[in-house]
């Protein structure tokens, strides 16, 4: 029979020197003093395993407390349970719950910077979230993510849906991004409540890039829009110029690259993949005709040394997605302010933005201008027919767009373009 350690009084255990040294009352109970650090441990034998069970530390635990956990830790082997076991499968329980815990404004924060780093940098990192901010979270962020379901998804799409197809298709694929990360780290469990297929497409019209339409210039206020922008100083409402009169997108002519530009050729081309252009790896590169007036802008741009930008902010680097925007709205105050009635949208009344006048010169080359719908769009970037006649498609008519873009270029200034006059039949 093994030795019964000697019950030691509460003074004698303050008194104990480094060591491990039992103190009695309970076989197997130890104080462990290292340094200044002093411990108890519970020395014993579960099923065929030999454990130290941590009972605390000297002397936030006292002797009695540390003589009463030991007991019933003994009785809880006596009757079969391993208390080390079951401490990790309450340690691990508190952690899920923790983790269901999660809220979803929690969620975006969590996941933000994961998809910023998958990211291109340029707008998509930088403005990644704000749909989210702006849509999602005033509705569930503070709803436990593992709490929210497909009704609550429906109440944060349906009032977007309609008006703005785009920004709530890409709303609901941001929220399914948000919620797979959660449940991948144990906050829910369960179907994905943002699922499309089988779940949300019942309730909603299948999206198109065309749904949603942007504030747009009319045809009527071009030339006096042109004129107050033309009157505009700085880098950003050169870049605003150059975006009208190619009619491509913002983000294409941000990064626009000196390299890209050819003068003497007279055409800008933009490789596929290049960032923020939007054409696929698997596309072709897109041309761009160069009018005179366009030449003539890109000629007077200073230039800047160590960067191939054509269009860059001050303190270097592109120009930011907001940047072009800006430019918009001011004019458009200014114009207001002045006493007439700004720029804006026909339809909706908004204020225009910057890819709204890609629909406009669309408005203009095929109503107004008479140009055959194929070569606006190719104008546009846009692909043209089916499968079938993009795999035989083997010119982007360059030639034919740089007269329809020298054409579009005097309608802004207020010209009436040659072929309007012949559509006119020859009034001017």
């Amino acid at each position: 029979m093994p030795k019964r350690a000697k019950e030691l009084s509460a003074i004698e255990v303050k008194r104990l020197a480094e060591g491990v040294h039992p103190v009695g009352g309970v076989a197997g109970l130890y104080l462990q003093v290292v340094g200044q650090g002093k411990s108890w441990l519970l020395r014993a034998t579960v099923g065929a395993k030999r454990r130290e069970i941590g009972l605390g530390a000297y002397p936030e635990v006292t002797l009695a407390n540390a003589r009463e956990k030991a007991a019933h830790t003994r009785e809880m082997i006596r009757q079969g349970v391993d208390p080390v076991e079951q401490r990790k499968a309450l340690r691990a329980e508190l952690v899920a719950a923790q983790k269901r815990g999660l809220l979803f404004a929690d969620a975006v924060d969590l996941f933000a910077p994961i998809k910023a780093k998958k990211l291109s940098a340029g707008k998509y990192r930088e403005q990644w979230r704000d749909s989210l901010d702006k849509y999602a979270v005033p509705e569930l962020g503070k709803m436990l993510v593992g709490d929210i379901s497909r009704d609550d998804l429906l109440r944060v799409l349906r009032p977007l849906w309609d008006a703005k197809t785009v920004t709530a298709d890409k709303l609901r694929r941001k929220i399914h991004e948000v919620l797979e990360h959660a449940a991948a780290n144990g906050h829910r469990s369960g179907d994905n409540p943002a699922r499309w297929e089988g779940n949300l497409k019942s309730e909603f019209s299948e999206v198109s890039a065309a749904t949603e339409n942007y504030p747009a210039l009319q045809l009527k206020d071009l030339p006096r829009w042109w004129e107050a922008l033309s009157r505009r100083d700085g880098m950003g409402a050169a870049a605003l110029r150059f975006q009208t009169m190619t009619a491509t997108r913002a983000g294409a002519v941000r990064y626009m690259s000196w390299s890209e530009v050819d003068l003497p050729g007279r055409v800008w081309t933009v490789q596929p993949g290049r960032q923020s252009s939007k054409i696929s790896r698997r596309d072709g590169p897109r041309r761009v005709p160069l009018t005179d007036e366009m030449i003539a802008l890109l000629e007077a741009l200073p230039r800047q040394e160590r960067s191939d930008l054509v269009f860059w902010a001050p303190r270097g680097g592109a120009l930011s997605d907001a940047t072009l925007g800006k430019v918009m709205r001011t004019l458009h105050d200014a114009d207001v302010k002045a006493g007439g009635a700004g720029f804006v949208d026909a339809k909706t009344g908004e204020a225009a933005v910057p890819h709204g006048n890609r629909s406009a010169f669309k408005v203009w080359a095929s109503e107004k201008a008479g140009y055959d719908w194929n070569l606006s769009e190719a104008a546009l970037w846009h692909k043209l027919g089916n499968k079938v006649e993009q795999a035989y498609a083997r010119t982007d008519m360059l030639d034919r767009r740089k007269a329809m873009m020298s054409d579009w270029c005097r309608c802004l200034r207020g010209d009436v373009a040659p072929k309007l006059v012949a559509l006119l039949g020859g009034a001017a």
